[in-house]
């Protein structure tokens, strides 16, 4: 499953469509050149699209809006922990500054425990991360994350790690087995806001008593329409299409 969600990943990525388109055309350049100059065309005018930011932008506000930021005077001592989901820190081998992290673009999936817990001093944190990647190295997240975590002073007796899990679901099943978890007794689940809708589902359906604590919001209250970028487009089409197509796998297959 792990395997074939990594390879379903390759579609979302919006790029390679046009690689698809540009390679599709080549190859029929000489038996059918008008075909290859259809399809030339076409490669061309979806990547001139990806570039436009308020169509991704629109899709992302939607996932984001399904769970709004908890409020600032919310009461937080009811809650026995708060579950962090990993993704927000780079591969293996980009850690290659000795006491230095290494974070990427979900960097407040981690940034956001530290102010979490000045808020709420006796809240565990339970870090949930193996190693996402396909080929990925010796150091999981979860190791990567204490490292994070440690730089960052929080009392090594308030957290809590699973290091084997490698998708959403994975994360919520695995966790229920870290000693000391009790998944009935009210937690707080804190990853980013457009990945929120499937880390909710997934989590109660695996028999989790949770609250959402969405951070790392993307699509922002309005894009102008003249906001264009071919890379930031690319991204955020990469992101929105993994997230709803990861969504309907997960409900298709009762994982959510």
């Amino acid at each position: 499953m792990f395997i074939a969600a990594k390879l379903l990943a390759f579609l979302t990525q919006p790029l390679a469509w046009v690689a698809l388109l540009i390679l599709a055309a080549v190859l029929c350049v000489r038996r059918h050149p008008a075909v290859s100059q259809r399809l030339g065309v076409c490669a061309i005018a979806l990547l001139l699209l990806l570039g436009w930011e308020p169509l991704p932008d629109a899709m992302i506000r939607r996932l984001e809006a399904q769970y709004p930021a908890l409020s600032a005077k919310a009461d937080l001592q009811t809650y026995a922990g708060v579950v962090v989901l990993g993704g927000a820190l780079e591969s293996t081998y980009v850690w290659s500054i000795p006491g230095q992290s290494a974070l990427n673009e979900a960097a407040e999936r981690m940034t956001e425990v530290v102010p979490l817990l000045r808020r709420q001093p006796l809240l565990r944190v339970l870090f949930t991360g193996g190693e996402g990647e396909l080929f990925g190295g010796d150091l999981s997240e979860a190791s990567r994350a204490e490292q994070f975590f440690t730089s960052q002073g929080i009392p090594p007796q308030h957290l809590l790690y699973e290091s084997a899990s490698r998708t959403t679901f994975e994360n919520a099943l695995l966790s229920k087995t870290v000693p000391g978890v009790d998944a009935a007794q009210p937690w707080l689940l804190l990853t980013s806001a457009w990945h929120m809708p499937r880390a909710m589902a997934t989590f109660k359906q695996t028999g989790w008593n949770v609250t959402a604590y969405p951070v790392d919001f993307r699509g922002g209250l309005e894009t102008p329409w003249t906001q264009y970028s071919m890379d930031q487009g690319a991204k955020k089409w990469k992101l929105v299409l993994h997230e709803w197509l990861g969504l309907l796998t997960y409900r298709l297959s009762g994982r959510a």
